[in-house]
């Protein structure tokens, strides 16, 4: 074989490994940038839902979404109607379920497996936001209903991504090119049909600066959380994508105690929500631990396809 043959079958034998296996700087930093948006998109909408009383969601969702899958469109919609109508701790406490759910959702259909000290770490998480739901003195039937189906159509949206970012189906771009095509005409009939655009139209905040900068910056915030979430799910997982989701909760958690104004304080819930919080980082850090240790070489393998 000539020097030419020989680099490029090294080539066309390294580019698949290459794609298979990216850097943990790759993975490590699709993380951070959907970690980032997310923490950043919770406090602009929960500016804009509570603090200026934006009535319209829908509205607000097609701003950001330009647009997405059905799955996605009822995760962000259901999202934004929860975060108006509950305070940032039970929201992000409530968000925790999608973890378990992810978990579920992961081995019916992507087939895994997962240690006893996961699910313990889940058990936890569970616990914590029961004690802290029980004892919730702002309790929202409706916010909670809301936050529940977001639970639901985040773990789905997570794992039928992931799925369908296989080369073979749609790839990463492919999901967000046709997400995009389908769902706006859907959304804005929606809008119309429950009086969601009349209500944004009439809002009375269109002349404050401040009010259009946060608006525009949800609308970008928006387009950026959708392509990280496909990004750490493709270069992760739907599970990793969960994690990070909940380590960001933690902050928004304690900052929304601090701030939004509707958080009522009792000792049992307080209980509940820390319970929960310690659940999520331990879960995180186990999931994530694993998986970034470094999977072993297969040598038997590399020196078959070397040899052919």
């Amino acid at each position: 074989m000539t020097a030419g043959g020989q680099a490029e079958a090294e080539g066309a034998g390294a580019e698949p490994g290459a794609a298979r296996l990216p850097s943990r700087v790759v993975r490590l930093l699709s993380a951070l940038f959907y970690g980032t948006c997310s923490f950043l998109i919770v406090l602009v909408n929960k500016a804009l839902l509570t603090t200026y009383g934006f009535p319209s969601p829908i509205f607000l969702g097609i701003g950001q979404l330009f647009p997405l899958p059905l799955l996605y469109v009822g995760n962000h919609i259901s999202g934004l109607s929860s975060t108006s109508k509950l305070s940032l701790p039970m929201f992000t406490v409530l968000r925790k379920f999608t973890i378990p759910l992810t978990l579920l959702l992961e081995t019916i259909i992507l087939g895994k497996q997962y240690s006893l000290n996961i699910i313990v770490s889940v058990s936890a998480i569970v616990l914590g936001a029961f004690i802290a739901a029980g004892s919730d003195l702002a309790f929202n039937l409706e916010g909670y209903i809301f936050v529940f189906l977001n639970d639901i159509f985040t773990a789905a949206n997570g794992v039928y991504t992931k799925q369908k970012m296989d080369p073979k189906e749609l790839g990463k771009y492919g999901v967000l090119f046709y997400n995009a095509c389908f769902m706006i005409i859907p959304t804005l009939i929606i809008s119309v049909s429950t009086g969601d655009l009349r209500q944004a139209t009439e809002f009375n905040q269109w002349k404050n600066a401040l009010f259009i900068l946060q608006f525009l910056l949800s609308c970008f915030l928006g387009f950026l959380l959708m392509y990280s979430t496909v990004l750490c799910s493709y270069y992760n997982s739907a599970l990793t994508t969960a994690v990070v989701g909940a380590i960001k909760n933690v902050s928004v958690a304690y900052i929304g105690m601090l701030i939004g104004g509707d958080y009522i304080f009792s000792l049992l819930n307080f209980v509940g929500l820390n319970i929960c919080m310690a659940g999520g980082l331990r879960y995180s850090f186990l999931t994530l631990s694993s998986q970034l240790k470094p999977k072993p070489v297969d040598e038997e393998n590399i020196g078959l396809d070397l040899k052919n």
